[in-house]
């Protein structure tokens, strides 16, 4: 006869509805099991954008979101992170041209340290001394677009691609660019 511990434990969970964070309108995403109130914080919960704005080209989009209260039956979370999966960001890449990627540490007015990460591809291979001033522009143009935002502004921006279209007007002049992907934004 088969043990019914196993299911007697499942049957004591219960069942919290995952809130998105305030930035991204507080929908619920989602379902999660857990004992207790406090098994459920801390838990990290990752999500395809296209789940949360309903929109097919945000599929490439993924959020790390932590789940940091739980009121009832509802677990309220925080954005950690947003990258582009790897898939995607690895067909960016072409033979014969090049790419590059900065990664930059920056404050954003509150305060808060934000890692942005961006991913740059050229239509044709270029120079050492193009790719030196492509990066040196990219940080630039990043410092000075954070220092009058804040980080859940900075998301609203690269969720729109507002981020990526003021960057390619920046640096458009060095090389002829083909794209200009955030890869990875970590709160």
């Amino acid at each position: 006869m088969a043990s019914t511990k196993g299911i007697e434990s499942w049957k004591a969970k219960k069942w919290f509805n995952i809130q998105a964070p305030e930035i991204l309108g507080s929908n619920t995403i989602g379902e999660m099991p857990a004992t207790e109130d406090k098994n459920a914080l801390g838990r990290m919960i990752k999500v395809s954008m296209s789940w949360i704005t309903n929109n097919p080209s945000h599929s490439f989009m993924t959020l790390g979101l932590k789940v940091t209260d739980v009121n009832g039956n509802a677990a309220h979370t925080q954005l950690k992170y947003l990258e582009q999966t790897y898939s995607y960001t690895h067909s960016l890449v072409r033979r014969y041209a090049s790419t590059l990627y900065t990664i930059d540490r920056l404050k954003d007015k509150a305060g808060n340290t934000v890692a942005l990460k961006l991913i740059l591809t050229t239509t044709r291979r270029i120079t050492t001394k193009k790719r030196m001033a492509l990066r040196k522009e990219l940080s630039a143009f990043v410092k000075e677009y954070m220092k009058d935002r804040d980080s859940s502004q900075l998301v609203k921006d690269v969720i729109d691609g507002n981020l990526q279209k003021e960057a390619m007007n920046r640096v458009h002049k060095i090389a002829s660019i083909n794209r200009l992907e955030v890869k990875k934004i970590e709160l």
